[in-house]
């Protein structure tokens, strides 16, 4: 059977790493893996497509429409699936991704027939093949709207499997990681066992670090073209397996590439000495959860490090040029001293570039219920929740006031701290252009949201 693979359009109003980040939709490449010997699939990526899904529809005629999601994009989605069946009503429509496996009761609508809560190799294949032959029998994973949207209750995760890589070829060119350009990303390993409080990724993936099987690692890395990878996983730096197995396979391919990784600063403190080896094999830059510069902040939110351990991270890092890209939540309780001490720690601390984010607690996340009296937008208005909006009233100030300091802060970091002659000399200017287009993009948001608080 035809079957269309689609990202959704980015939300225009949200505030989201996609202004600096924008990476390719590894899921679908995934289930178009899966299911190309068996079916015709295509890929449509809204995000850098300018065509609309009704003139894709007339043009590839498919016989289902499968959609990835997240928080933000519900409405979306749903708004998507509405076009489809308006243009074609006996055209399947299946929605997946993070949003469908934290939250499917988002997409009970007449609209949408299927909901992937987890995608494995065994439902997918089931799924698309008993489809054309009318079969209706409940698969695992799968709510379907003829069942009322029941589940088997038989719990599971997304599978990792091999990517596709070929399946975007017309629109790699445009995915990036900040100053890198074109750029790949892949996962090594899956779940964390730093399970900090305020993270998702964790209770999506599992809270015990899981390598991926290495051969397939060894097969999606081969295949990858980009001259930069970005490893999507939570903590690169759990332990001395994953990262001398990392090694390993890097030296066994002949890989020659650049790397870029998410690390804790436990990691990184814990297992320094593999850093000059991983560097010479082309390590550029680590993406570093600073989160605050407060230690009662950090207990709170169980990470495993303090402020004082970031600071040891950070002259680590420092001393063998590894750039740092840091990331902060700002707390709602945060006064205006605190927001001073905040810009002054992250001077002190001199990352490369800085990314910062209201605290967010998303409905799945037990800091929900703590906050649940102060948050400014009920769970259903799901394009608010994108880790670039204030979530939670302000104790200290008022909302406006907050989004002040907040574009205060934004604006001193960008403007001070961020190290963009260095970074010039490193990505060239286009690509620094760019990046300093999404922060400008990112302020105007907070402006506007400022002056409607």
């Amino acid at each position: 059977m035809k079957i269309l693979l689609v990202r959704p359009p980015r939300i225009k109003q949200a505030i989201t790493l996609s202004d600096f980040m924008f990476s390719e939709p590894l899921g679908l490449e995934m289930v178009y893996g899966v299911l190309k010997d068996a079916h015709t699939v295509e890929i449509f990526d809204m995000m850098v497509e300018s065509t609309g899904i009704s003139e894709k529809i007339a043009d590839f005629r498919p016989q289902a429409v499968g959609i990835t999601s997240l928080c933000i994009d519900v409405n979306r989605v749903l708004s998507l699936c509405a076009e489809i069946k308006k243009t074609d009503p006996s055209i399947a429509t299946v929605v997946g991704g993070t949003q469908s496996y934290l939250n499917p009761e988002g997409f009970y609508n007449e609209n949408v027939d299927h909901i992937f809560e987890y995608t494995n190799y065994e439902n997918l294949t089931r799924f698309y093949e008993s489809m054309p032959l009318g079969e209706t029998e409940p698969i695992d994973g799968i709510r379907s709207r003829v069942y009322d949207y029941k589940s088997t209750d038989i719990k599971g995760r997304n599978q990792y499997m091999l990517p596709h890589r070929s399946s975007t070829e017309k629109y790699r060119k445009e995915y990036s990681y900040f100053g890198y350009r074109p750029a790949a990303i892949a996962e090594f390993g899956t779940g964390c066992e730093k399970v900090c409080d305020f993270c998702l990724r964790w209770r999506i993936e599992g809270a015990r670090e899981r390598l991926i099987d290495l051969e397939l690692t060894k097969k999606d890395l081969a295949q990858i073209k980009e001259p930069t990878i970005m490893f999507m996983d939570n903590d690169f730096f759990a332990d001395r397996e994953k990262i001398e197995a990392f090694t390993g396979i890097v030296k066994e391919l002949k890989l020659n590439k650049n790397y870029i990784m998410y690390a804790s600063v436990k990691g990184i403190t814990d297992y320094r000495e593999y850093l000059p080896e991983l560097k010479s094999l082309g390590l550029k830059a680590l993406l570093v959860g600073y989160e605050t510069f407060s230690d009662e902040e950090m207990t709170v939110y169980r990470k495993k490090s303090n402020t004082s351990d970031n600071f040891e991270a950070a002259e680590i890092l420092r001393d063998l040029n590894i750039d740092v890209w840091a990331s902060f939540m700002a707390h709602p309780d945060w006064s205006m001293k605190d927001f001073k001490l905040f810009r002054k720690y992250i001077t002190a601390l001199k990352p490369q570039i800085t990314s910062i984010s209201p605290l967010t607690p998303f409905p799945n996340l037990p800091m929900y219920e703590e906050y649940r009296e102060r948050l400014l937008y009920d769970a259903d208005n799901f394009e608010k929740w994108s880790f670039g909006q204030v979530m939670i009233r302000p104790s200290q100030m008022s909302l406006r006031d907050y989004y002040l300091e907040l574009l205060k802060t934004n604006l001193y970091v960008n403007l001070l701290v961020n190290k963009n002659t260095e970074m010039i000399k490193k990505y060239g200017i286009v690509n620094i252009l760019r990046i300093l287009y999404g922060s400008l993009k990112a302020v105007k948001k907070y402006i506007l949201l400022m002056m409607e608080s």
